[in-house]
């Protein structure tokens, strides 16, 4: 009975002085969809996680969700993409180091009939404004990420947008929404690399592409723990190193899907 105690005392010592470094080497990261969807983030992190010993937990949401968590302190870093959103952030003391990381493109992608007339179109503009004119239907990602904030700025700038049916919200992820479209034979706003994993089962093609208007730039910005005190600082700024460094950056040009490069490192340039 006396060493059934014991034994039951020094695991208890062991869990109290175990447990705090154990939260530690857990880092919170919330970021787009893109990121989850294409496969990076389970290209990458393995890599990052044994370098280093820690655990990324990823919290894969639209950019203006994953901004309003680490805003509100429920992650250590975010990364995404939608530089305004990001410079607002930061401008507001809730991110502090903020670096670019990488780059692909959005693209317009829809069915291969392409009621609108668009296919091979390089102007998104003078694309979308065919696509409200033919009141073809189009599906929004309608979640404030990065992508649906670009698609409304889209919209802004040509003073219109398909109307009635011929526009649905989804408020969801861009998988789930590459989906919808080739369900629906819509069109739909998508970056490049969501896209990559999704086009073998959703068979739509790239209608609109190559428009300087559409390049897609990702960053990276810790939380400031001058605002939110319990947030793991050190975690975030392990991960933003890495992830900038040359290791981090080779292994974002490494990964591809079927042979194509989704993201293209921008850390040092």
């Amino acid at each position: 009975m006396l060493n059934i105690k014991r034994r039951l005392l020094i695991l208890g010592m062991l869990a109290t002085t175990t447990l705090p470094a154990l939260g530690q080497d857990v880092i919170k990261l919330s970021t787009t969809t893109s990121t989850e969807n294409s496969g990076l983030l389970q290209y990458l992190l393995p890599a990052f996680e044994a370098r280093t010993g820690t655990r990324v937990h990823v919290i894969s949401v639209g950019t203006g969700k994953a901004l309003e968590m680490a805003k509100n302190g429920d992650v250590d870093v975010t990364l995404v993409h939608a530089r305004p959103s990001e410079d607002k952030f930061v401008a507001a003391g809730y991110g502090v180091n903020r670096r670019d990381v990488m780059y692909n493109d959005f693209i317009i992608v829809g069915p291969a009939s392409d009621p609108a007339g668009v296919k091979g179109s390089r102007d998104v503009l003078k694309a979308l404004k065919k696509i409200v004119d033919s009141k073809a239907k189009f599906i929004s990602r309608g979640d404030n990420s990065g992508t649906d904030q670009m698609e409304k700025a889209y919209w802004k700038e040509i003073g219109a947008k398909p109307e009635g049916g011929a526009y649905v919200s989804a408020g969801l992820g861009m998988g789930e929404v590459l989906n919808m479209a080739a369900e629906m034979q819509a069109y739909t706003l998508t970056d490049r690399a969501t896209y990559g994993a999704y086009r073998a089962k959703t068979g739509l093609v790239v209608e609109v592409e190559g428009d300087p208007k559409m390049f897609n730039p990702y960053g990276i910005i810790a939380v400031n723990p001058a605002k939110r005190p319990n947030t793991n600082y050190k975690g975030a700024m392990q991960l933003i190193n890495w992830i900038t460094s040359d290791e981090g950056q080779q292994k974002i040009t490494s990964f591809k899907v079927d042979g194509q490069q989704l993201f293209f490192p921008s850390a040092n340039k």
